[in-house]
């Protein structure tokens, strides 16, 4: 995993997945976020780090769409906008955010083993409070 920093964006995977987003149809971001937070949250085995990081850039976008939530200005964030996103996606981010920082999760257990785990931990937990503090209590997860 090439990371520099333990932005939401400091990352090789999460940077390819802005550029990723810039490539495709404003109409077609929507469900590319939905697809990384939804491999994620559905994580029933070990999830992937690089899975993992694609999931905290997704909801870090959704959650910059979220009262309280802080725009993405990372450099390696995506360019162009993204569209409004549909709510049903906040609560789909927390169940991703929440396989992100569990046991079962390579990227908790890189993060783990440096001394900027604690730091990273708590940039997860405070993206983690703005979606579920902007989440319709009764909301489904989808895909769940």
């Amino acid at each position: 995993m090439g990371t520099w920093d333990i932005g939401h964006f400091d990352n090789d995977s999460a940077a390819d997945f802005g550029g990723t987003l810039d490539d495709a149809a404003p109409g077609e971001r929507e469900a590319l976020l939905r697809s990384a937070l939804l491999c994620a949250a559905g994580s029933e085995e070990f999830l992937d780090s690089d899975e993992a990081v694609e999931a905290v850039a997704a909801a870090a976008l959704v959650a910059a769409q979220c009262p309280g939530g802080a725009a993405v200005t990372s450099a390696y964030g995506p360019k162009e906008p993204i569209p409004p996103l549909a709510a049903e996606l906040r609560p789909l981010a927390v169940a991703a955010l929440d396989q992100v920082v569990a046991g079962e999760s390579e990227l908790a257990e890189l993060w783990d083993e440096t001394e900027d785990g604690p730091a990273w931990r708590e940039g997860i937990r405070v993206l983690r409070e703005v979606l579920a503090a902007a989440s319709p209590a009764d909301a489904p997860v989808a895909g769940s």
